[in-house]
């Protein structure tokens, strides 16, 4: 699994579940599930036949699962892709984001990242500029372009395979741009940014062969890949963030409580800077702020 715990929906039931309640998976399917590694089996073989269910055509829908699209589900998930690009979806700070085989799954500690760039761009004022590097399905953007109205939304990934997903997730409601860090990001958004966030890479680079294989094998390695200390990307987009962010703006960065200071001292000199921790989804965020 790449999350504690499955993917759930954030409200009600998934579009296209069979009425009369959650699906009923086959004890077979469950053990092989747990067989295979999945902790949470039952929850998992549940998320699967209700998938299964949703992808058959209107003519073949029936209160149990075509087999044939449940086996290639299943089959999928026991080789060890993550539940969640198996399933094309992660439940994310409420939303449901789509994702897809070969991109970066959007983790819960993210949602502090996500849940402190809403706050100061509610702060901003009514049009605050908000802009995702290193984005990958853009989590973070999606949220602001939900929960602030008006935001000037965008989003900027090296993967085109990312940005795609990113597009399909903002929705209308935002831009997706493909490039290293902010190069495609429009340049007259150079110095009016009130929120420059991302969860940019942080895993040490020998540290990659020790991961879960559902990231190790299936999520790209420059989304996870760090460099030796794993801030070798922080350290660069702090860099530019004098030329971005708008006086009395902010830049906020995912890390790790290990990396913190690391990242802190990678903040731009005079920017008073701050790391935020949440507990409950063990997320690790430094915070600095542009002089007014």
């Amino acid at each position: 699994m790449t999350h504690d715990t499955p993917p759930a929906p954030p409200t009600g039931t998934p579009p296209g579940e069979p009425a009369g309640g959650d699906p009923v998976p086959p004890p077979a399917l469950v053990a092989r599930l747990r067989a295979a590694g999945c902790v949470f089996a039952e929850e998992e073989a549940e998320l699967l036949v209700t998938a299964a269910w949703e992808r058959s055509s209107d003519a073949d829908r029936r209160r149990t699962a075509r087999p044939d699209v449940l086996e290639d589900l299943v089959t999928r998930r026991v080789s060890g892709e993550p539940l969640e690009t198996v399933l094309g979806w992660v439940a994310f700070a409420g939303l449901r984001l789509g994702v897809g085989p070969g991109v970066f799954v959007p983790r819960r500690r993210t949602e502090l990242l996500a849940r402190t760039a809403v706050r100061l761009a509610r702060a901003a004022g009514p049009s605050p500029v908000v802009v995702e590097a290193c984005c990958g399905v853009a989590p973070v953007a999606a949220l602001v372009a939900h929960d602030v109205p008006g935001a000037d939304v965008h989003a900027a990934d090296l993967d085109p395979v990312a940005a795609a997903w990113a597009t399909r997730n903002l929705d209308g409601r935002g831009h997706a741009w493909t490039g290293d860090l902010l190069d495609p990001v429009p340049d007259a958004l150079r110095g009016h940014v009130d929120v420059l966030v991302a969860n940019a890479p942080y895993v040490p680079h020998d540290a990659i062969a020790v991961m879960p294989p559902e990231a190790r094998d299936h999520e790209p390695h420059v989304a996870l890949d760090g460099g030796p200390d794993g801030v070798d990307v922080h350290r660069r987009l702090l860099a530019l963030a004098p030329r971005w962010v708008r006086p009395g703006g902010h830049v906020l960065v995912e890390t790790s409580v290990g990396q913190a200071p690391l990242t802190r001292a990678a903040c731009p000199p005079g920017w008073s800077v701050e790391v935020l921790h949440d507990d409950d989804v063990d997320g690790t965020v430094v915070v600095a702020r542009r002089p007014a």
